[in-house]
């Protein structure tokens, strides 16, 4: 018997290359308007697989001027980002699809892991000098990230950090992540209980955990650089299943605080231990103790 394939949803992408009626989009003025126009950006991306949303094409404009098309030799364009992003290498995370932005939005930074090396925070000390129009930097992590797997290997097995000892540059990688991947681990276990590390999914949970206790470290550490009255800091995750950012957060009191968005870091050590709490204690982390989930293997 024929196995029945799968339907298919054509779904129709337009890049339209022309000069925007009324001239280019207007900047964002505030930092609430750019964190608006990322998470709507996202929306429309995370809703183009999905086969319960409506069948339209989408249509994303390119400014031509934006990329020096019909500008004079020798004159290219100014920059004018809205946004600088901190996010992963991973050739999954394309920060500019993610949130469905053109040419000349975003100032993104991608390495390994989205920690807040020297290169990094040099490239986003200059974003905030330089550019008038920045309104934010948004510290992005993902799902399944294979930088934070590591760290989590490294500290739940010793030994695989061995090969890592002559590899300085790999080894400063992973040893930057390994605090997030301790304080989730400490989170787990005030949320779950002492034995949490004996549960089939612990592997599962302490990796998605520690993806975005290491985004929120960095922003963290960002916030004490460059937040300020016009330019704030936030942090989110990039879920490659659902293709949102999101963050998987336990509920505060009776109020249900919604995952889907870009959040700010915490105030102090004792407002990120809580948030590390309440990751540990979302459903979503929950669900990753009990089956064991799909975090991968190297």
């Amino acid at each position: 018997m024929a196995r029945k394939r799968p339907s298919q949803r054509t779904i129709q992408v337009v890049f339209r290359f022309g000069h925007a009626r009324g001239g280019p989009a207007r900047l964002p003025r505030t930092p609430k308007e750019a964190v608006a126009r990322l998470l709507r950006g996202n929306r429309q991306f995370a809703q183009l697989l999905d086969p319960r949303g409506p069948h339209v094409p989408r249509v994303i404009p390119l400014d031509p001027g934006a990329i020096g098309y019909g500008a004079e030799r020798g004159i290219v364009p100014v920059q004018r980002p809205y946004a600088a992003v901190l996010g992963c290498s991973d050739a999954r995370a394309p920060v500019e699809m993610i949130f469905q932005q053109r040419s000349n939005d975003l100032f993104v930074v991608r390495v390994a892991g989205n920690g807040v090396g020297s290169g990094s925070l040099g490239s986003l000390r200059y974003a905030a000098a330089s550019f008038p129009s920045l309104r934010l930097i948004v510290v992005l992590g993902h799902s399944q990230c294979g930088a934070v797997t590591a760290a989590v290997d490294a500290f739940l097995r010793p030994r695989s950090y061995l090969p890592l000892a002559a590899n300085y540059p790999l080894r400063s990688i992973v040893d930057a992540i390994l605090v997030a991947v301790r304080s989730a681990s400490l989170a787990l276990e005030a949320a779950h209980g002492s034995r949490v590390a004996g549960r089939p999914g612990y592997r599962a949970a302490l990796v998605e955990t520690s993806v975005a206790l290491n985004a929120c470290l960095s922003a963290y550490a960002l916030k004490q650089e460059l937040d300020g009255s016009s330019l704030r800091v936030l942090f989110g995750s990039y879920d490659i299943a659902s293709r949102s950012v999101r963050l998987p957060l336990a509920p505060r009191g009776r109020a249900t605080r919604p995952e889907i968005g870009l959040f700010p870091p915490p105030d102090d050590d004792e407002d990120l231990r809580v948030l590390a709490v309440r990751l540990a204690a979302s459903p979503s982390i929950a669900s990753l103790l009990r089956t064991g989930g799909d975090a991968p293997r190297h």
